[in-house]
């Protein structure tokens, strides 16, 4: 026995040796399993592509949950002798990363990015994300992470910028990207477009005001936003709506606040009739929703708020004033004209950009867009229920893939958040107002439009100044990474994906999309299975946050109770798509478990140093042989269906309160006053379940597992060895 085991286990000094050991053996690489026989090269593939990380800090608890599961079935799967790709990569996340050099620099020099230019902003925040880069990689291997380095990628590498460009290019030239006036969100502060899920809803104290435009007006309105009622085209009721049938159809010219209105009475059956006077004043300019009435009844769109959020209509009294200013102008006029009827304290979600805390302004902005309901001819399709030369849409690819089963979410209830979410999905606004990212590749000169991979020869041409937002380039991140548009070997091999792993919060933004992507440019599917975990929260079940000051470190984890504590305590009782839990104590009893697994290994190699691999094996010892296969059959049985939850409980249970308790007790008694038969046999059974038990514990707690088996003087890795036979 080695005389480590004298002492108890320390992961402090294990586990970077460890890592180094495994990244040597170049076994993370698919390739070298091949070209050393540990994977036959006619062997089943298993693919994953790491969710990437964006190098705007380090990682936190949620990346751990993710690393943690994913790195628990590459593992299983590389056991069970797959071709095993984990593709690892960061994301540039470009307003996320331009925002946080932005503020640095006004902090600490005074300065704005047009103060330094975009060629000199550029730099810093290259050189920010570098080493940002490098933080997250070294947080990677912390934690465990068994990914192909050989592979990494960057969302804003060359090859990557290739594949960006490449995409554009095919589906402008398809039509699907256009450009035109559409309405957006718009974050004053940033002075860009944002996407959806860079919104932040806060819930804020706001005044509901009950008015009419004018005294001989009949239908009175309800809104948050006096201000933005200059630029109202109609007044929208409910069809079925019997206190304004006569007026449907009418059109009414009033002058509001200075400002002549025309206002059309609508009918539309989007209107709730029983919510608030059942009329609602359509700014289609101004709001996402009346924007789509507008589209509906041909209205006109009077933009009355600018990019700085200033009104740009009214008289000296309003126009030019913030529009918080001119609300509370408007409602004074109101009431010195008698036309507001109530004034009420509602609690409201206002819109603000996360990575600036504006309050997003919609509005109707000149931008590139992808058209998701436009059809097109589907040249070459493996996707079910969708033929190759048929007429589709981006949509209707996003639907049929799940509905058919071609993909299955887990857990399954987001199918439905998923479908709804298609449903009401518009056209995809695609440029950004910044300077870091995947610039345009559109070019002009005079009225000529020109698009392609490369610039223009001629210098005349001038290119487009807005960048792509990052769910563009993160949306072709299952076959980019894979060498697309080159028609690759990894590409051939490992595509479609078997597995992706994220937070359900991203559901929509970023799985929704690479299904997009993949079914367009491949007529495929970018993976089988989507895994959706939850959010990690504190002890007490809140979101961990900077302001209550009860964020977690994952490395501070690892350093203090050991990566294997860490990735045990975030994965057990962690159900898919359910958020969970997670303390200090929780991760403590989690590095006793491992010195329990050390102080096993102890015991076992002590008492076997004589052990006879030929021995028989009693009826007693042949029943828990048995049980523990049985054990391993349901284990296997939970890891195939992704239960990793329930999977890393039943080890843990077995090895510390079966193996621990219960045989290792009785072993002692057999190991001292049995007969040799006994003792023979149950000094191989001893030495049979700790090395299966290794071998299971392996994915979910690898440091630990590993170091036994090197220092029980095994010939192969641990994390080569084959998974236990179930047979």
């Amino acid at each position: 026995m080695n005389d480590k085991f004298l002492k108890p286990y320390n992961p402090e000094e294990t586990e970077k040796r460890i890592y180094k050991l495994w990244e040597e053996s170049g076994f993370f690489n698919p390739d070298v399993c091949i070209e050393k026989g540990v994977t036959n090269k006619d062997a089943l593939k298993y693919s994953v592509m790491m969710p990437p990380p964006n190098v705007t800090g380090i990682l936190h608890m949620g990346h751990a949950l993710m690393i943690t599961i994913e790195d628990i079935v590459v593992r299983y799967q590389r056991m069970l002798g797959k071709k095993t790709l984990w593709l690892p990569g960061t994301d540039h996340a470009a307003i996320a990363t331009q925002s946080r050099v932005e503020k640095d620099i006004a902090k600490k020099e005074k300065l704005s990015r047009h103060d330094l230019g975009r060629e000199e902003l550029l730099k810093r925040v290259n050189q920010f994300a570098k080493e940002s880069h490098d933080t997250i990689v070294s947080q990677l291997k912390i934690f465990g992470a068994s990914c192909d380095w050989s592979r990494e990628a960057f969302t804003l590498d060359e090859k990557r910028n290739l594949a960006v460009r490449t995409a554009f290019k095919e589906m402008y030239d398809t039509g699907l990207i256009y450009r035109g006036h559409r309405i957006v969100n718009w974050d004053p502060k940033g002075q860009t477009t944002i996407s959806d899920d860079e919104i932040v809803y806060e819930e804020r104290k706001a005044k509901l005001y009950t008015f009419k435009y004018s005294k001989d007006f009949p239908i009175s309105i309800s809104t948050t936003r006096p201000e933005t009622k200059v630029g109202d085209t109609a007044v929208a009721v409910h069809p079925e709506d019997e206190r304004y049938q006569k007026y449907i159809g009418q059109t009414f010219n009033v002058e509001f606040c200075g400002v002549p209105l025309t206002i059309k009475i609508i009918a539309d059956k989007h209107v709730e009739k029983d919510f608030g006077t059942g009329a609602l004043g359509v700014t289609p300019a101004h709001s996402m929703i009346d924007w789509e009435i507008a589209e509906r009844h041909d209205l006109p769109r009077v933009q009355v708020i600018n990019e700085f959020a200033k009104m740009t209509v009214g008289g000296e009294n309003i126009l030019g004033k913030k529009v918080t200013d001119a609300r509370e102008i408007i409602v004074e006029w109101l009431k010195s004209e008698n036309l507001l009827e109530k004034e009420e304290e509602i609690t409201q979600n206002i819109s603000t950009a996360e990575r600036t805390g504006g309050i997003v302004e919609p509005m109707p902005k000149l931008q590139w867009f992808i058209a998701v309901d436009k059809e097109f001819t589907l040249k070459d399709s493996k996707i079910k229920g969708i033929e190759s030369g048929s007429k589709t849409t981006l949509k209707q690819i996003m639907r049929t893939v799940v509905e058919n089963n071609q993909i299955e979410i887990i857990p399954n209830y987001f199918d439905k958040t998923y479908f709804h979410w298609i449903e009401n999905l518009r056209d995809w606004c695609i440029s950004r107002q910044i300077w870091y990212g995947h610039r345009i590749p559109v070019w002009y000169k005079n009225e000529e439009i020109y698009c392609d991979t490369e610039a223009p020869k001629d210098a005349d041409w001038t290119q487009d100044e807005d960048t792509l937002d990052t769910w563009f380039s993160s949306g072709l991140w299952t076959f980019s990474t894979l060498g697309w548009p080159e028609s690759t070997e990894d590409l051939k091999t490992y595509h479609p994906t078997n597995l992706l792993e994220t937070g359900y919060e991203i559901l929509f933004f970023w799985v929704a999309r690479m299904v997009l992507m993949s079914g367009f440019f491949l007529g495929e599917i970018p993976f089988e299975k989507v895994y959706l975990h939850g959010t990690v929260r504190d002890a007490q079940g809140r979101k961990m946050s900077k302001s209550l000051g009860n964020g977690i470190d994952p490395i501070d984890v690892a350093n203090k109770f050991g990566a294997d504590a860490g990735r045990m305590a975030l994965v057990v009782g962690s159900a898919p798509g359910i958020d969970t839990k997670i303390s200090e104590d929780k991760i403590k009893g989690y590095k006793h478990f491992s010195n329990k697994i050390w102080n096993i290994t102890r015991f076992v190699l002590s008492s076997t140093t004589d052990f006879d691999v030929n021995a028989k094996i009693t009826q007693a010892d042949e029943i828990i042989s048995k049980e523990f296969n049985e054990t391993i059959l349901d284990i296997t049985k939970d890891l195939e269906a992704l239960r990793i939850h329930i999977a890393s409980e039943k080890i843990y249970q077995y090895v510390w309160h079966t193996f621990a308790d219960v045989i290792i007790e009785d072993s002692k008694k057999i190991i001292l006053e049995g007969s040799i038969e006994e003792v023979t046999s149950r000094k191989k059974l001893l030495v049979e379940l700790l090395e299966n038990s290794l071998r299971v514990l392996h994915p979910f707690m690898p440091f630990v597992t590993e170091e036994i088996w090197q220092s029980m003087g095994k010939e192969n890795l641990l994390m080569i060895e084959k998974w236990p036979s179930t047979k």
